[in-house]
């Protein structure tokens, strides 16, 4: 882990791993770090935004593994039909069935590593194996709002229409993102997702 400096009120931890900045990202959640008001995790880092009062050595007890109050994940269901453009097509590249796709997809349980991309994007991890699968080589100039898609190890849910290059194995209609709700995102990192077929 590396700690930089993110102008006065922030601190940039890097890492090499996602597996990693889960980790840290849930344990500093967790501790509830006095003069800590945000901790954001991406693919490869954690950014503490803080009250200018949180020094960077602060941080180190804790990602060394101070035992912190274990913080019961956020459970979502969200209920998909398996309708996707994509999923006869993922069945083949993966060797399975349509049904087969369904149910590996719809069994996992999943966890929010980060968000972004846009507001209410949530990078999802647990996706089998099985279902792996790159990007698209052309991506889509319009993917619409609720679609319930896959690429690489992740999975996610498109809260808006968008251009998007991720396979499309079913739609939602779950609302992601409320400007007026608090958070606005139904899905923030630590979260705990499992998808059910309808």
């Amino acid at each position: 882990m590396k700690l930089l400096p993110f102008g006065p009120r922030a601190v940039l931890a890097e890492f090499g791993s996602l597996a990693e900045v889960m980790a840290h990202s849930n344990a500093w959640r967790a501790a509830q770090l006095p003069g800590a008001v945000e901790v954001v995790p991406a693919a490869r880092t954690v950014l503490v935004v803080h009250d200018g009062s949180l020094p960077a050595d602060a941080l180190f007890p804790v990602a060394e593994g101070t035992t912190v109050a274990e913080v019961a994940p956020r459970m979502v269901t969200i209920d998909v039909r398996y309708d996707g453009a994509d999923l006869a097509e993922v069945a083949e590249r993966c060797g399975l069935s349509v049904s087969d796709v369904v149910e590996l997809h719809s069994e996992a349980e999943y966890t929010v590593a980060f968000c972004g991309f846009m507001p209410g994007f949530a990078y999802l991890v647990g996706l089998p194996p099985a279902l792996h699968l790159p990007r698209r080589e052309t991506p889509r100039t319009r993917v619409p709002a609720g679609s319930v898609a896959i690429a690489a190890e992740f999975a996610s849910v498109y809260p808006r229409q968008s251009p998007g290059g991720w396979h499309l194995l079913g739609t939602t209609d779950v609302e992601l993102w409320h400007d007026d709700a608090e958070p606005p995102a139904l899905l923030t990192p630590g979260t705990t997702v499992r998808f059910r077929s309808r």
